[in-house]
């Protein structure tokens, strides 16, 4: 189905973003991962290798936080593939205390990786899309961002500027064959808060928010679905 298509996908070791990269090479597709270590990004390489051959899979180490190592991560894909026709901003981290008890780092940290970074990764690929003809910008948002809650003002503040962010990118780039959208999961069943526990079954499976990406690169180009919700279908109940 992808057969051709390069991709780049920040923080691609793990989580959703392993998901969403395998799910990818499944369907034909090369596919360069980012991390910030090299631990987890030796790993994830493991895991993608075990479906798809090793030629189809650039392991890249880069910071999203820092431009310079997003611009480096960009050309290395370009160079070693050919090109670029998807990307997929992934990276994100989430601090969760009040405003009182967050220091000013942990802010700093949590926006330059979820608002900073998407920035950085868009403004580097851009010519690179343009000079395939075309692509995809897909983003890693979440509920978050229109939904607040407490001790998340900073996770929350980042998902809705990285919406705000995509939904301007989208009309400035529509018509040089880029469409842009962004996923916004509800909770997910991944490590991002913490361990996951034995009752959270009922959350969304990192493989379904990559289901909603390969969707999106495959839908037909007359129609642009530029923003998708997805949550756990029968989450607790309430009281």
């Amino acid at each position: 189905m992808f057969t051709g298509k390069v991709a780049l996908v920040t923080g691609g070791s793990r989580g959703i973003g392993l998901a969403i990269a395998r799910a990818l090479l499944e369907r034909g597709a090369k596919v360069a991962i980012t991390a910030t270590s090299d631990a987890t990004l030796q790993t994830g390489t493991a895991a993608l290798e075990a479906v798809s051959e090793a030629a189809a899979v650039l392991p890249i180490r880069a910071d999203v936080r820092r431009h310079d190592q997003v611009e480096q991560a960009i050309d290395t894909a370009v160079r070693h593939f050919g090109g670029l026709d998807v990307l997929v901003n992934n990276a994100g981290v989430g601090v969760f205390r009040t405003v009182a008890d967050m220091s000013v780092e942990e802010w700093h940290r949590v926006i330059e990786t979820n608002v900073n970074g998407v920035f950085y990764s868009c403004h580097a690929a851009l010519p690179h899309l343009r000079a395939r003809g075309g692509g995809w910008i897909i983003s890693v948002s979440s509920l978050a961002g229109v939904n607040s809650f407490p001790e998340a003002a900073a996770y929350c503040a980042s998902k809705a500027a990285l919406n705000a962010f995509s939904e301007s990118l989208m009309q400035e780039v529509r018509h040089d064959g880029i469409r842009v959208a962004y996923v916004m999961p509800g909770s997910v069943r991944t490590d991002f808060m913490g361990t996951p526990g034995q009752n959270d079954e009922w959350k969304l499976a990192p493989e379904d928010v990559a289901q909603v990406v390969v969707d999106l690169i495959a839908h037909p180009s007359r129609s642009l679905p530029s923003r998708v919700e997805i949550r756990p279908a029968r989450p607790p109940k309430k009281g």
